[in-house]
C-alpha cells in the first residue's frame, strides 16, 4: 500500500487509513486485525445507534458504546477496546481529520473509577513550575493554572461561566455563592451534558454531588486577568469564561479542547506519548493527582483536600462550607504551590 494519499482519502475512509498506516509504522498483521476488529464494531454501532460515523462521534456517543461493550466483556477487554479507539481519534487529530479526540475524556473517566490512586509520573513543583513557563498563549496558560491551583476536571472547567468567578474587577454580578469570599471560583453541580443551563446546551458535565468554593490566589487571579483582557466577545447568555480563540472563536471550550491544550504542551515537553498508559502521561486528570498529592502534603489535612476535589461526604463538606474562611481560604492560601514564576 502507498501512504502517499490525500486528507480526502483520510477523510472518507478514516479507518482505513489508519490502519493503512499501522502497517506501514511495521505493526504486526495480528495487531492491525485486532484494531481493525474493533473499530469497525464501534462504526457499525455510532452507525445504527445514531446515524454517523467515527468522524462524526461524540464524546457521549463513545461513552454509549464503552457502556454497551461492557455489557458482555471483562473489564480488562473493555480497557483495551477503549484504548484502540482513543489511539485511532489521536492519530486523526494529529493528521488534522479531526480538531478533537471524544475519547480523551471517557478514557480519564475511566481511569478515574477503575484506578482511582495509580502510581504516576512524579512531577515536582519547580518542574512544573518549568513546564508552565513555556506557555505563552492567554488562554492555554489560563486553562492550565486554573487546573493545576483548583484541582477541578475539564468538564468542571469547560462548564465555568464568568458568574463563577470572583476577583473584584469584572463587569459582571458574581454568583451568590461568592459573596463576601473575596477572590474564588464557584463549581456547580448543576451542569449536565446536552442540558441547558443559563441559557445555553451544556457540553460537558460536572461530577461533583455539592456545590464548591474554592479560594483564587494572587498568581491565579493574574494569570486569569490577563486572559480575560484579551476573552472575544461571545454571544452565548451565559457569559462561558473560557472560549476558543480560533476557528470556534468565542464558542466555549469543550472538554475536548482543554485536554487538546493540556496534551500538546505535555508531549512537546516529554510529557506524553501516544499510547503511553494514565501513569506515564500528563493530562488534566494528572493535574487534579498533582494538586490532590502535593497540596494534601503541605496541609496533612485530607478532609479540606477532598472539599476542593468535591468528592467528599455531606457531613464533612457541611463543616467546611459553614467555617469557609478559616478552614478553606486560610489553609489553602498558607499552602498553595506557586506555578508561575
Amino acid at each position: 500500500m502507498s501512504s502517499a494519499r490525500s486528507m480526502t482519502d483520510r477523510s472518507i475512509d478514516p479507518i482505513g487509513y489508519f490502519l493503512e498506516d499501522m502497517e506501514q509504522h511495521g505493526r504486526s498483521q495480528r495487531t492491525i486485525d485486532a484494531y481493525g476488529r474493533v473499530l469497525k464494531e464501534f462504526e457499525r454501532y455510532v452507525d445504527a445507534a445514531f446515524d454517523t460515523t467515527p468522524a462524526g462521534a461524540s464524546y457521549r456517543d463513545c461513552t454509549a458504546w464503552i457502556n454497551t461493550i461492557r455489557q458482555e466483556n471483562a473489564e480488562s477487554t473493555v480497557a483495551s477496546y477503549a484504548s484502540y479507539l482513543n489511539r485511532f481519534y489521536v492519530y486523526m487529530t494529529q493528521v488534522g481529520v479531526l480538531d478533537e479526540n471524544p475519547m480523551a475524556l471517557v478514557i480519564e473517566e475511566m481511569d478515574e473509577t477503575i484506578d482511582a490512586n495509580p502510581t504516576r509520573r512524579d512531577v515536582s513543583v519547580p518542574a512544573m513550575r518549568e513546564f508552565v513557563g513555556l506557555i505563552e498563549h492567554p488562554l492555554h496558560k489560563a486553562v492550565v493554572v486554573t487546573l493545576l491551583k483548583t484541582g477541578i476536571r475539564a468538564g468542571e472547567l469547560a462548564n465555568l461561566d464568568v458568574r463563577d468567578l470572583s476577583i473584584g474587577v469584572l463587569d459582571h454580578d458574581p454568583r451568590p455563592q461568592l459573596e463576601q469570599k473575596g477572590n474564588s471560583l464557584f463549581v456547580s453541580p448543576d451542569r449536565s451534558h446536552g442540558e441547558r443551563s443559563e441559557g445555553e446546551r451544556r457540553n460537558a458535565s460536572n461530577k461533583r454531588k455539592r456545590q464548591t468554593v474554592i479560594p483564587i490566589d494572587g498568581e491565579l487571579r493574574n494569570v486569569l486577568l490577563r486572559w480575560l483582557a484579551v476573552r472575544p466577545d461571545t454571544d452565548s447568555p451565559a457569559k462561558p469564561l473560557f472560549t476558543h480563540t480560533s476557528k470556534k472563536w468565542g464558542k466555549r471550550i469543550s472538554p475536548d479542547a482543554v485536554h487538546h491544550i493540556v496534551e500538546t504542551y505535555a508531549r512537546e515537553n516529554g510529557w506524553y506519548r501516544t499510547g503511553g498508559s494514565a501513569e506515564e502521561n500528563v493530562t488534566p486528570h494528572y493535574f487534579r493527582h498533582f494538586f490532590t498529592t502535593h497540596l494534601r502534603d503541605r496541609t496533612g489535612d485530607r478532609g479540606i483536600v477532598k472539599y476542593l476535589r468535591g468528592d467528599v461526604a455531606t457531613d464533612v463538606i457541611d463543616t467546611y462550607t459553614h467555617n469557609w474562611g478559616d478552614r478553606v481560604r486560610t489553609v489553602y492560601e498558607a499552602n498553595i504551590y506557586r506555578v508561575v514564576d
